[in-house]
């Protein structure tokens, strides 16, 4: 069984406005609830579960109204210390594979979570991410110091998938020794905890909302995609 786990505890401080950037609109249609309907529709998604601030449950229930989804999670203090009560949360319906998804990614494509939940046939974790294309240089300060070989490197994005026993414990892990570390993503606790990972291909159109400017492109993005449909 695989199921979605969407980290949506974030304030969301860079894009501003009144409220975190995951309820704000796109569309009519607020960006968690585009993001929620984008995992659920796949065939091989069981249940999609959410991680929230508290704070924000009138948001939540308002945002979610009618989806039927599961009772949100509480999140932590951390993004690690939310994904770990997430999964801690979902342990009584033992699944036997979860997806990691940001709140904020609602373009994520079928193709690409499907390409996730095959690749844990093979290993127990997958992560999709793009090429680096543009040229990376290492800086002291202001002062370039040399030049990044971007041969072998990808933008991590999410999902980020896991056989579910694996990535729990690798999170129980980093919780007891490596408390206090910044993990951004959960490859990074998987990487710690031994884990193999695959990288998935994933796509451009699969960007995380995170600027105003973000938000302007996904009004772009729904605007071409109504017009292709529209012939």
């Amino acid at each position: 069984m695989t199921v979605a786990l969407i980290v949506a505890a974030g304030r969301g401080h860079r894009l501003g406005g009144p409220i975190p950037k995951q309820y704000r609109l796109l569309d009519g249609v607020p960006i968690l609830r585009r993001t929620a309907e984008a995992l659920r529709r796949h065939a091989s998604m069981r249940a999609v579960f959410v991680v929230i601030n508290p704070a924000d449950r009138a948001l939540y229930d308002e945002a979610m109204s009618g989806l039927g989804l599961p009772e949100p999670v509480a999140g932590g203090a951390s993004r690690q210390e939310s994904v770990r009560n997430g999964l801690e949360a979902i342990a009584s319906v033992a699944p036997e594979r979860v997806l990691i998804h940001d709140g904020v990614r609602p373009f994520v494509a079928p193709d690409v979570i499907g390409a996730v939940i095959g690749a844990l046939d093979r290993v127990p974790g997958a992560v999709v991410g793009v090429p680096v294309t543009d040229t990376l240089k290492r800086c002291s300060g202001a002062i370039v110091t040399g030049t990044v070989d971007r041969a072998d490197l990808w933008r991590a994005q999410t999902p980020q998938g896991f056989r579910y026993d694996a990535i729990l414990g690798a999170h129980r892990l980093a919780q007891t020794a490596h408390r206090g570390r910044d993990f951004t993503d959960d490859c990074a606790v998987a990487e710690l905890a031994g884990l193999a990972i695959e990288m998935v291909p994933g796509s451009e159109e699969n960007f995380k909302i995170t600027t105003e400017a973000d938000l302007l492109r996904a009004e772009a993005l729904l605007r071409e995609r109504a017009r292709a449909l529209a012939g």
